[in-house]
């Protein structure tokens, strides 16, 4: 302790106040990356890497010198396969970076009164496609780019409305069975295929759409609407995670809370059908 503190005091305010810096730096993109990863299942993966580095010098220290030897030599391989099972996160977080917002909060690409329109239309078009049961996905777009998923579906250049997204998933039509990407106020494509989640810890009852809407939250920041066709359930998928069984009240709070970058007090969702003109 004696020579810490006389390390401390042979350097200068300047040294000490860009040492203060560097690890208040260090914490903080520490913070920003358990935050990407957190409620997903690299939480998991990252408890039992912890555990394997603490095991090392502890199997050192017992003399389980076997146990010891495999645990040095699986160290090795270690950052190869951190890689590969990390490989949604690590996409995500580089993407972030790329666009300079790891360390802040993306920013809403609408403005106030036509983020309240897009929320008002999609509320109103997940109501109806749950009170028929008619199976849909829907997929905001947000930071995170999604043209190679357009690609993939029918490209559509239309104003998003609560009838022209019902229409969308109208039974035995060629559309319904992919999903539909919002970007901005704009319906770009429909019929769009998904990647699928593979994750292991999925409730049984969850079909193909909600296995795709985790798998697209996976790896981008996608907020994206799902209605199930047996049940007529709406769920919201958002960064891996899936919320179920959300009435409408709780649908819109959902939404707002994921499509807002600032606080919501006061934000009123626009559910009057869009008038004729306004795009």
């Amino acid at each position: 302790m004696a020579a810490l503190l006389s390390i401390v005091a042979g350097r200068g305010a300047l040294d000490l106040f860009l040492a203060v810096i560097d690890v208040a730096l260090v914490a903080f993109v520490l913070y920003r990356l358990f935050m990407l990863i957190r409620g997903t299942r690299a939480v998991s993966l990252v408890r039992g890497v912890l555990l394997l580095v603490v095991a090392t010098p502890v199997s050192g220290w017992l003399r389980l010198y076997t146990v010891h030897w495999l645990l040095e030599q699986f160290q090795l391989w270690l950052i190869f396969a951190l890689l590969v099972v990390f490989q949604p996160e690590l996409r995500r977080i580089l993407e972030q970076l790329g666009r300079g917002r790891l360390l802040a909060a993306p920013p809403s690409s609408l403005g106030e009164r036509e983020l309240r329109d897009l929320i008002g239309e999609v509320i109103r078009a997940v109501d109806s496609l749950s009170r028929s049961k008619t199976g849909a996905i829907i997929v905001i777009e947000r930071e995170t780019g999604l043209k190679e998923i357009i690609e993939t579906g029918k490209r559509i250049d239309g104003l998003v409305s609560a009838e022209f997204l019902v229409n969308l998933f109208v039974p035995a039509t060629p559309l319904h069975d992919g999903a539909a990407i919002i970007r901005g106020d704009r319906v770009v494509a429909a019929g769009c295929f998904l990647p699928l989640s593979d994750a292991d810890n999925m409730a049984r009852d969850l079909g193909t759409r909600h296995r795709a809407a985790l798998g697209v939250t996976e790896q981008s920041d996608a907020v994206v609407a799902v209605v199930s066709e047996e049940t007529g359930d709406v769920s919201v998928a958002h960064e891996g995670k899936l919320m179920r069984h959300l009435d409408l009240s709780s649908f819109e709070e959902t939404l707002i809370a994921r499509l807002r970058t600032s606080p919501a007090a006061g934000f009123r969702v626009n559910r009057s059908p869009r008038r004729p003109g306004r795009g």
